[in-house]
């Protein structure tokens, strides 16, 4: 293929072969309009509409102008800020048992004594939120320790290897489901419940 400018190249024509087949030509690169290559499929497309992306208001002065009824209605709901939800700050003795449990397995239960003994004979939070977590803790620290103790006894039949594993898995298991709730600021659905 002859380049433009290419003393070989019959005069005249400006029609570029390389862009037909695919190949990137001098004449593209110096950004000329060359024949045969539709720009349209260069162009960005113009944005899709998106119903989850918040829109700018439109003033109420402004609807007014252009008429009421269900504008006017509308734009009031646009303007009317929802309440952002407010973060709910946690004691940090919550955080701090939450974090007793979760280190009750590789300190052998030093970490699980600690734990029985923060949550022993304490009262439960008047708050909601709080008193989900805290009878939560409660429960889990607690049957570990049964756990834990039972496991040890049987240990002489052999069964009491197994009723450990089970208990460490368990008491991680609702010590992280606890600290994920803790931190999205959801209480505990069923503190009660022996799993989750």
């Amino acid at each position: 293929m002859a380049e433009p400018g290419d003393p070989k190249a019959p005069q005249g024509d400006d029609h570029d072969h390389d862009a037909e087949v695919g190949f990137v030509s001098s004449a593209s690169l110096s950004g000329r309009r060359t024949a045969g290559v539709d720009r349209d499929l260069f162009e960005e497309p113009e944005p899709a509409y998106d119903p989850f992306k918040a829109s700018e208001p439109t003033p109420l002065r402004q609807v007014r102008t252009e008429g009421g009824g269900a504008k006017a209605v509308r734009a009031r709901r646009n303007q009317e800020a929802t309440p952002e939800p407010t973060p709910i700050h946690a004691p940090s003795s919550l955080y701090a048992v939450y974090v007793l449990i979760l280190l009750a397995v590789p300190t052998l239960g030093a970490a699980a004594l600690v734990a029985l003994l923060a949550v022993w004979k304490r009262r439960v939070p008047e708050d909601d939120f709080a008193a989900s977590h805290f009878v939560y803790q409660q429960r889990t620290v607690w049957a570990a320790a049964i756990g834990a103790v039972g496991g040890a006894l049987l240990i002489i039949v052999n069964v009491g290897v197994f009723i450990l594993f089970v208990a460490a898995l368990w008491t991680l298991a609702r010590g992280a489901y606890g600290v994920m709730k803790l931190r999205a600021g959801q209480r505990i659905p069923h503190p009660m419940a022996w799993l989750f």
